[in-house]
């Protein structure tokens, strides 16, 4: 890897589980462990529609996920420092709690190296 670190912009449609913030917390912890970071802390917020935001501060950089029940949406930061950091097994945790419809991944490298 020729960048300091990488970053998956994911969006989760037709998702289940974007109501209930303790099943986010347990997946992106679960997530956390798949892609092989080390986790710091966590915290994680409700919101009047039923929502919420989340965050796993990492060693490594960190994860987070806001989510819109009344859309079935997820937006979910997966933001990584280091080679050995596997995005696509976090894909998967994520694909097993969520299960949604569709899936969208875009992937950014940051401090890209000359």
């Amino acid at each position: 890897m020729n960048a300091l670190g990488r970053h998956a912009l994911i969006e989760l449609w037709d998702a289940n589980g974007l109501d209930r913030a303790e099943l986010g917390e347990e997946a992106l912890v679960e997530c956390v462990k798949a892609i092989g970071g080390t986790l710091l802390d966590t915290r994680f917020v409700r919101f009047p529609n039923g929502g919420y935001s989340g965050v796993c501060i990492l060693a490594e950089s960190h994860v987070t996920i806001h989510t819109w029940p009344e859309h079935g949406y997820a937006a979910i930061d997966m933001f990584t420092c280091g080679a050995r950091m596997d995005v696509a097994a976090g894909l998967e945790v994520l694909k097993k709690y969520f299960e949604p419809g569709q899936i969208q991944v875009v992937e950014v490298r940051r401090g890209v190296l000359p």
